[in-house]
C-alpha cells in the first residue's frame, strides 16, 4: 500500500512541477518588452483563460499532494 501511494505521489509532484513551469509569470512588462512579445489583441484572452485553468488545476493538486502525504505519513509512522 505504502508503495503504491508514493508511486501515486511522485507522479503528482511531477504533474505539479509541470503545471506550475507551464504557467506564464505575473510581470510580464520588462520581461515582455526585452524578449518580445507576440501576444495579440485576440490572443491574450486566451492566454489568461488557460493561466486561469492551470491556476485552479495547481491548487487542486497541491491540496491533493499535501493530503495523500499526509496518510502516507500517517501510514508509515503506524507500523
Amino acid at each position: 500500500m505504502e508503495i503504491a501511494l508514493g508511486i501515486v505521489i511522485i507522479v503528482l509532484a511531477v504533474v505539479l512541477i509541470a503545471c506550475v513551469l507551464a504557467q506564464s509569470g505575473k510581470d510580464k512588462s520588462l520581461s515582455g518588452s526585452i524578449a518580445g512579445s507576440t501576444e495579440s489583441f485576440f490572443s491574450k484572452g486566451k492566454s489568461q483563460s488557460k493561466d486561469k485553468i492551470l491556476s485552479r488545476i495547481t491548487t487542486v493538486l497541491s491540496f491533493v499532494f499535501v493530503i495523500l502525504t499526509v496518510v502516507l505519513y500517517i501510514l508509515v509512522a503506524t507500523k
